[in-house]
C-alpha cells in the first residue's frame, strides 16, 4: 500500500501520539482560565479574549485574587499577577530580569528598534518636559483659546452636536504641539495630520502584528509600517526645524542665545552619537506625540462622556475653576488646586480608563522569575498586572460600580484632617499610581510623561467648563464604550451637546 492508502491510519497514530504526549507533559503549577489548558478550548478561549477579554480577566481575579492565573491569547499565554504585593514586585523588578522594552517588543515593528532598546526620550519627558511646566503653562493656555475658537468656530448660543474624539484629538494635537515644536509649527496642519496619523497607525498596526508568530512579524511588521511614509512628511515639516537647532549648538554651544525652550531643543540637549541627527530626532518627535496624542485625547473624550452623563458634577467643578483661576491665573499652583475636577478626572480614569491588564513584561532573565512565595513565571514568558479587576475592587473603593466624580476629593480632604497636613494625600491625585489604581502604571516604568498630561486635561476641562455648556446627547445615556481585547476606549463615534455658555 501507498502513503495515501494508509493515511487515515497514519493521521490516527499520529494524534494517538500527540495525545499521549499532551497527558504526559509536566503539570503547570499556574491555574488557566476554566477550559483552556484543552488545546481545542486553548485556541476556542483565545479567539473569545478578542470579544470577552475584560469579563475573562474578571473571572480570573476573582478565582485568584492574590496569586497568578493564566489567559489564552492567540500565540501565547500571558501571566497575570494580582494583588498589591505582587504587583509592588513586578514594578520592582530590575529590567535584566522583567524587561519593560521586550514588553512592547510589538512596537519594534511600528516605531523601530531604536526607540524601544535607547528609549532615551523618556528621560528627556521624565525630567525636561516635567521640569517645565511651570514655563510652558502661558503657552499652553495661549494655544488652549485659540485652538478652542478654531475648532468650536461654529458653536453659537443654540446646542451643537459635537463628535467628540476626532475633535478633541485635533485639540491635544496643537496643545502638544505648542509645548513640543512651538509657534508657527503647531499650527501647520499637514505636520498635525501627522502626528494624529501617525498616533493611530502605530496603535492599530501594532495590534495586528501582535497577531502573527514571531518568526513572521519582521516581514509583516515592515510591510504593514507606516514609518517611511512618516519620517517623509516628518522631515518636510520638522525636519528643518531641527536641523536648524543642530546647527546651532555645533555653531554657538549648547545654550545659544534665544534657545527655544521646547521638546525639540531638550531632546537636542539629551541626544548622542548616532542619536544626533534630524531623522533620528524627529522619529523620537513622533513617538513622544504618540503617548501623548493617544492617552489625553481618549482620557478628555472619555471624562467629556462621564460629565454629561451625570451632569451634576458640572457646577461644582466649574465654580472651583472660576474661583481658582481668579485669584492664581492659568499657573502651575492653580491647576494643583483644582481639586474636584483632579479627583473627576481620575474617576473616569478608573471606571472607563484601564483595560482588563497592564505593566507588560517579559521574562528575559534564563532562570525566570520567582515571586516571593516562589511562584514561578518561566523565561520568555509575558507577566501582565491585573489593572481594571483591581480598580472595581470593593476591598479599595466604597461602591466601586458606582461613578464618583468627587471620590478622591474627599479621601483627600479626610486624609488631610487626619494627617493635619497637605503633605499626605499625594496618593489621591489624579498623577498617583499605586496597586489599586494602575491608569499610568506603577513604579520606575509609570508613565514619564503623566504630569504633563494631567496639566494639560485638567487645563482643557476648566477651559471647557468656564466658556461652554454641555449636556448629554441623550440624558442619561453614555456613549458605550470601545472594547478589543485588552483595548477599551471611548466610542470613537460618541457625540455630546454643546454651546457658548449662558451666564445666568
Amino acid at each position: 500500500m501507498g502513503l495515501l492508502e494508509n493515511a487515515p491510519l497514519v493521521a490516527a497514530a499520529l494524534g494517538v501520539v500527540l495525545l499521549v504526549s499532551y497527558m504526559q507533559r509536566p503539570k503547570h503549577l499556574i491555574p488557566a482560565l476554566a477550559g483552556s489548558e484543552n488545546p481545542i478550548f486553548y485556541y476556542m478561549g483565545a479567539f473569545q479574549f478578542f470579544r470577552r477579554g475584560l469579563d475573562m480577566v474578571q473571572n480570573g481575579y476573582t478565582k485568584h485574587r492574590e496569586g497568578v492565573f493564566r489567559v489564552p491569547r492567540l500565540l501565547r499565554w500571558d501571566y497575570l499577577a494580582n494583588g498589591p504585593k505582587r504587583t509592588a514586585e513586578v514594578a520592582a523588578a530590575s529590567d535584566d530580569v522583567l524587561s519593560f522594552q521586550y514588553g512592547a517588543e510589538d512596537a519594534d515593528y511600528t516605531m523601530g528598534l531604536e526607540i524601544t532598546k535607547n528609549p532615551y526620550h523618556q528621560h528627556t519627558v521624565r525630567s525636561s518636559l516635567t521640569r517645565n511646566i511651570t514655563r510652558f503653562l502661558p503657552q499652553l493656555h495661549d494655544e488652549l483659546v485659540c485652538v478652542f475658537n478654531d475648532i468650536l468656530a461654529s458653536v453659537g448660543n443654540d446646542w451643537e452636536e459635537f463628535h467628540v474624539l476626532p475633535n478633541m484629538m485635533q485639540i491635544v494635537a496643537r496643545l502638544t504641539a505648542r509645548v513640543f515644536v512651538g509657534l508657527p509649527l503647531c499650527r501647520n496642519q499637514e505636520y498635525l495630520d501627522l502626528s494624529i496619523s501617525y498616533t493611530v497607525s502605530v496603535f492599530g498596526r501594532a495590534q495586528i502584528i501582535a497577531m502573527f508568530p514571531s518568526f513572521l512579524k519582521p516581514i509583516f511588521g515592515r510591510l504593514l509600517s507606516s514609518r517611511r511614509s512618516s519620517m517623509r512628511v516628518a522631515m518636510r515639516t520638522i525636519g528643518p526645524v531641527i536641523q536648524d537647532r543642530l546647527a546651532k549648538v555645533d555653531e554657538f554651544g549648547p545654550d545659544w542665545e534665544d534657545k527655544p525652550n521646547d521638546f525639540i531643543s531638550w531632546l537636542v540637549d539629551d541626544a548622542q552619537g548616532e542619536e544626533r541627527t534630524a531623522p533620528a530626532i524627529a522619529l523620537r518627535v513622533l513617538a513622544t506625540n504618540t503617548a501623548a496624542i493617544h492617552t489625553s485625547s481618549m482620557a478628555i473624550t472619555t471624562a467629556l462622556y462621564d460629565l454629561t452623563t451625570y451632569p451634576a458634577h458640572i457646577l461644582p467643578m466649574r465654580e472651583e475653576a472660576e474661583r481658582v483661576i481668579r485669584a492664581e491665573g492659568w499657573t502651575k499652583s492653580a491647576l494643583n488646586n483644582l481639586v474636584h475636577i483632579d479627583s473627576f478626572l481620575r474617576e473616569s480614569q478608573r471606571v472607563h480608563g484601564a483595560g482588563p491588564f497592564t505593566m507588560i513584561r517579559k521574562v528575559v532573565a534564563e532562570n525566570g522569575f520567582t515571586f516571593s512565595d516562589g511562584t514561578f513565571i518561566p523565561h520568555g514568558s509575558f507577566l501582565n498586572v491585573t489593572s481594571r479587576p483591581a480598580q472595581f475592587d470593593p476591598a479599595y473603593y466604597e461602591n466601586p460600580e458606582v461613578f464618583d466624580g468627587f471620590r478622591f476629593a474627599r479621601e483627600r480632604e479626610m486624609r488631610m484632617v487626619k494627617d493635619g497636613t497637605e503633605g499626605g494625600t499625594f496618593k489621591h491625585h489624579m498623577i498617583s499610581t499605586g496597586p489599586d489604581h494602575l491608569v499610568f502604571g506603577h513604579g520606575k516604568h509609570a508613565c514619564p510623561g503623566r504630569f504633563f498630561a494631567a496639566a494639560e486635561l485638567k487645563a482643557m476641562m476648566a477651559h471647557i467648563l468656564m466658556n461652554y455648556d454641555i449636556k448629554a446627547k441623550t440624558e442619561g445615556v453614555r456613549p458605550p464604550d470601545f472594547t478589543f481585547g485588552v483595548i477599551i476606549g471611548p466610542d470613537p463615534k460618541g457625540k455630546i451637546l454643546l454651546r457658548k455658555r449662558q451666564q445666568a
